[in-house]
């Protein structure tokens, strides 16, 4: 079970964009995909698709430990609790159920 999940509010702490904080896209192989953070640019060919082709910016894959789950505007580590009869995500610094 993954400490980060698509729709999380992170915040970048190590890296070129150090410091930067975003929503979570998606969540692959224990790497996250963050709006606007770690943008790069990706030369494309002209296609059926992209007529026009060209310099495309789009945001590249960071590695999970180099992000940390926003808990009400605070960087939290993230820890899990069992709840009655299901596994919920904890936020470390304050105690509070995530989801």
């Amino acid at each position: 079970m993954n400490k980060i999940k698509k729709g999380d509010q992170v915040k970048v702490i190590a890296g070129k964009d150090k410091g930067k904080d975003g929503k979570v896209i998606a969540v692959k192989d224990g790497k996250v995909l963050v709006e606007g953070v770690n943008l790069v640019t990706k030369h494309t060919k002209p296609s059926v698709g992209n007529q026009q082709g060209g310099i495309v910016t789009k945001e590249a894959y960071l590695d999970a430990s180099n992000v940390m789950y926003l808990h009400k505007g605070t960087p939290t580590r993230i820890g899990f609790r069992i709840d009655g009869d299901k596994k919920v995500r904890v936020a470390k610094s304050t105690g509070e159920v995530i989801d």
